[in-house]
């Protein structure tokens, strides 16, 4: 049967890992698609010594990939935004099918590209896109197609998930573990995208789309890193048998859809926060299913590639069957067509209970002050830690509160920092039993 051709653009770690994996599976992969899948062409503007190219067509001009007659699916692995976009709409105006694996570009263009795929009848296949080698697209969009999805939670970011569990084992400081991440290469030099969750919020805005059925809409997605975490944070949580996990997080209300990533507190027994070092986990529950996760290396050359080349296969059999890809992208048939969609909350009407650290002048009725404070805007205390002088005449204080606004909290955070007798800003932790029982 006549082999489904597949052009590489980058040969970088994923690229890498792709060629690599196509090649020495290569007879595994085409008795699972009923055909063969061949390497006809790969771009790229450094040589990996890992693949050998020899015989396969080369270039540094990925739309002349983009643009051959003989190849049937572009693999799009050079990752950002701008050129990504270009390529991938060059290869569906051809009539080429696409796989990437670039979250960036789904959570930011998917909605064109989806609609350009539609409309030229071609397929574009982004398992890879949202933590590496673990099938949770696949998993939402068809596994779980059933259920209505209550609410969705992940650890999706492997190098804040590295931080973070090496300051609660080692006691260490953020700056501390985020350059021995740097060195071990789990970190870039500009670590923004992964420690202030834009990296992660790529990625929820696209499973947030698929459980919930509605557009891509990564503007709307709520950012917080992990930088101003403190040793002492992830000490005092620890104490009050909660774990620090930077999580994704996206819940099913009545008023809408909540797209956050920030850093929670969640309580030690579940098992996100039991997720260690780079791994990734993503919890979703189902109504009809109940809680289930899924776990794995969120990252790396083959692990990734292991979706990559999912897809292609997938692909390929679609060729094959003529199915025209039976599953729409985002899991619903219509999407952008319903007006009656969910809309996206803005963070200030979401409701979550809370951690809170504060340094106070060591004096009569500030612990009261701040008590009262709080009262006023609606918001109980569930446990509080008033600790030794440590520092100065400053003393830390503890506060662990009931479910509130976002709105509520966000008021009385700048009443009890106007105060006199309170020193510098007051650190925020959101706090989240992910109840696995409903």
């Amino acid at each position: 049967m006549k082999p489904v051709r597949v052009g590489i653009c980058g040969l970088g770690t994923v690229g890498g890992g792709t060629f690599n994996v196509l090649t020495r599976n290569a007879d595994e992969i085409a008795r699972r698609a009923g055909r063969p899948i061949v390497i006809e062409q790969v771009a790229f503007r450094t040589p990996n010594p890992e693949c050998d190219v020899t015989g396969i067509k080369s270039t540094q001009d990925v739309f002349e990939v983009a643009a051959n007659p003989d190849i049937d699916v572009v693999v799009e692995l050079i990752g950002g935004y701008d050129v990504a976009r270009e390529l991938v709409l060059a290869a569906i105006d051809n009539g080429k099918h696409v796989v990437t694996a670039n979250k960036a570009l789904i959570a930011v263009h998917g909605n064109e590209i989806f609609q350009a795929a539609h409309e030229k009848s071609v397929i574009v296949a982004f398992e890879a896109a949202v933590a590496g080698g673990i099938p949770v697209i696949k998993s939402l969009r068809e596994g779980l197609g059933a259920n209505r999805i209550e609410w969705l939670a992940g650890i999706i970011n492997g190098t804040g998930n590295f931080i973070l569990t090496h300051m609660r084992d080692e006691g260490r400081a953020f700056e501390d573990v985020l350059a021995e991440a740097q060195a071990l290469g789990y970190a870039e030099a500009d670590p923004t995208f992964d420690v202030e969750g834009i990296d992660a919020a790529h990625k929820l805005t696209i499973l947030a789309s698929i459980a919930y059925g509605v557009p891509l809409q990564f503007e709307k997605a709520y950012t917080e890193g992990i930088s101003r975490i403190t040793a002492e944070d992830v000490e005092q949580a620890d104490n009050l048998g909660y774990t620090i996990k930077h999580l994704g997080i996206s819940r099913r209300t009545d008023d809408g859809l909540e797209l956050r990533v920030h850093p929670t507190l969640i309580p030690k027994e579940r098992l996100l926060a039991n997720v260690h070092g780079v791994k990734n986990a993503i919890s979703v529950m189902g109504d009809a299913v109940g809680p289930t996760l899924y776990y794995g290396a969120g990252a790396g050359a083959e692990p990734t590639a292991s979706a990559v080349v999912a897809d292609v296969l997938d692909v390929a059999r679609d060729i094959t069957t003529d199915h025209h890809y039976r599953v729409p992208y985002l899991a619903f048939s219509g999407i952008g067509e319903n007006a009656d969609q969910p809309p996206i909350l803005a963070m200030e009407d979401i409701s979550t209970a809370y951690y809170l650290r504060l340094l106070a002048v060591d004096r009569p009725g500030v612990l009261a002050r701040v008590a009262s404070t709080l009262s006023e805007e609606g918001i109980s205390i569930e446990a509080l830690i008033q600790k030794e002088v440590t520092e100065g005449e400053l003393v830390p204080i503890i506060l662990m509160t009931h479910r509130t606004r976002e709105r509520q909290m966000n008021e009385a955070i700048r009443k009890i920092e106007s105060m006199a007798d309170i020193a510098g800003s007051v650190t925020r932790i959101r706090v989240e039993s992910l109840d696995e029982d409903g």
